[in-house]
């Protein structure tokens, strides 16, 4: 659960791989090197933290890396750009409870949800004299935490009755395989946007499923692949199918630190993998036939991934699927045990986002997170950033040194004053620091003025 912490580093920093949608102080950033397991994207990337975080109890920065797997051959092109709102209130961070609550009479920001508050809770949640880890999954005190998260989540997206709110595990690996399988018919197109490793995934799963289906046909609409994923395709670059059954995309791609900055124009309904950007902006959600994303980059622990499902575009599935993958299962009741944990973490980070004014102070806060980091780095020729400017994402953000002794050295120092896991994606290299929802502004601050120094004496 992200904390707002004090501005301030201290010298030796504290891990900041643990739960992401927890974020600490600390400018955020992924471990390229750390090795995991494709599925749920979990290890992608990580923040960064600063040492007053972990003091004060702070669920530690995002902390997420990407698989090992190596890159598909086949890699598509991509597409354009997410939207994002405009103006949006001043936001708060706060101690989220699963009853809605107002914000607070104060000036100061609520904080997030922190181990602390976890901790008290887990030796006996509520009424329940158990822990959250312990009771049913069909007890009153759990189906009270997995209802008002779903209710969360709509609230936040400005979904209609009409949607369905999912916790699934697998991660978004396993929903390159299963949307697929549930949504493209024996001699249908599916359109997919290439920006990334992520949606190359995505593909190569799309297209074994398609091979089992006569006359299915996975489309790369748009790449980015030959220009090592730096930007995001505009419309003009797009070859969309008349009548797809889907348009997928990825919306921010967390190793070349690209994102689309709104929805791609298409006919056919939008399917967005949204791991690593989800609940960081507004969405327009009448554009969307269904969206996934693991929760550990944004919005809670790994181990649960959110899916939203709009009833018309469900009802297009093809029938005979396996029982657990088959998305009308899990739409139609709680069928097995759900990662209850998780699902409670998530829900104290949902009521955390409410209370700093919903997802358009999200969006606010971090433009102006990014638009800190961006312009230090556009500031010096020392540092160059590797996106290009009308493709950069606010959730991760990349960039070189003048060569790979001084980024190693740029890395280790940083460790030193307590910003973690600023290296690079192991297959690109470089830097990357990530600035998800919970990340302070004040940690952005401690990162810039680390970068200043570190020129100041090796440039």
């Amino acid at each position: 659960m992200p904390a707002e912490a004090a501005p301030k580093t201290e010298p030796k920093g504290q891990p900041a791989d643990a739960a992401p949608a927890m974020k600490g102080e600390a400018a955020a950033t992924e471990t390229p090197d750390a090795k995991t397991g494709d599925d749920s994207k979990k290890n992608d990337e990580t923040t960064t933290q600063t040492t007053n975080d972990a003091k004060a109890g702070a669920m530690p920065a995002v902390a997420e890396t990407s698989d090992d797997t190596p890159k598909t051959d086949e890699q598509p092109k991509t597409d354009e750009q997410p939207k994002m709102s405009d103006a949006v209130p001043a936001i708060p961070p706060a101690p989220a409870e699963l009853t809605r609550e107002e914000p607070p009479a104060s000036d100061e920001p609520p904080a997030p949800p922190s181990f602390e508050e976890v901790r008290e809770e887990l030796l006996s949640y509520g009424d329940a004299q158990a822990s959250i880890v312990e009771i049913s999954h069909r007890s009153p005190q759990y189906t009270e935490v997995h209802e008002s998260a779903r209710a969360r989540i709509k609230s936040l997206l400005g979904l209609a009755e009409d949607w369905h709110v999912l916790f699934l595990q697998g991660g978004a690996s396993l929903q390159f395989h299963q949307v697929p399988l549930n949504f493209l018919a024996p001699g249908a197109t599916a359109d997919y946007l290439d920006t990334g490793n992520w949606s190359a995934k995505a593909i190569k799963e799309a297209q074994i499923v398609a091979r089992d289906r006569e006359g299915a046909t996975v489309h790369v609409a748009a790449s980015s692949r030959e220009a090592d994923y730096t930007f995001i395709p505009g419309a003009e670059e797009r070859q969309l199918t008349d009548g797809a059954a889907y348009v997928h995309f990825t919306s921010n791609n967390t190793i070349y630190g690209t994102e689309y900055a709104t929805e791609p124009e298409a006919e056919a309904p939008l399917v967005c993998d949204a791991s690593s950007d989800f609940l960081g902006r507004p969405i327009q959600a009448d554009r969307y036939g269904l969206i996934y994303a693991g929760a550990q980059k944004n919005v809670g622990p790994a181990g649960v991934t959110v899916v939203l499902v709009r009833e018309d575009f469900l009802a297009t599935r093809q029938p005979g699927l396996p029982t657990l993958l088959d998305f009308g299962t899990h739409a139609a009741k709680l069928f097995h045990t759900p990662p209850a944990f998780a699902v409670y973490v998530l829900g104290k980070v949902l009521a955390w986002i409410e209370r700093t004014g919903g997802l358009a102070a999200m969006e606010q806060r971090n433009r102006e997170k990014a638009a800190m980091l961006y312009s230090a780095i556009d500031a010096t020729a020392f540092y160059t950033g590797t996106a290009r400017e009308d493709s950069r994402s606010l959730m991760n953000v990349t960039f070189r040194l003048p060569d790979e002794a001084l980024e190693a050295r740029f890395v280790r120092e940083a460790q030193e004053h307590g910003l973690l896991a600023l290296k690079g994606y192991r297959t690109v290299g470089g830097i990357r620091a990530s600035l998800y929802n919970a990340v302070t502004p004040e940690s952005v601050g401690a990162l810039v003025s680390f970068m200043r120094d570190f020129e100041a004496s090796n440039g």
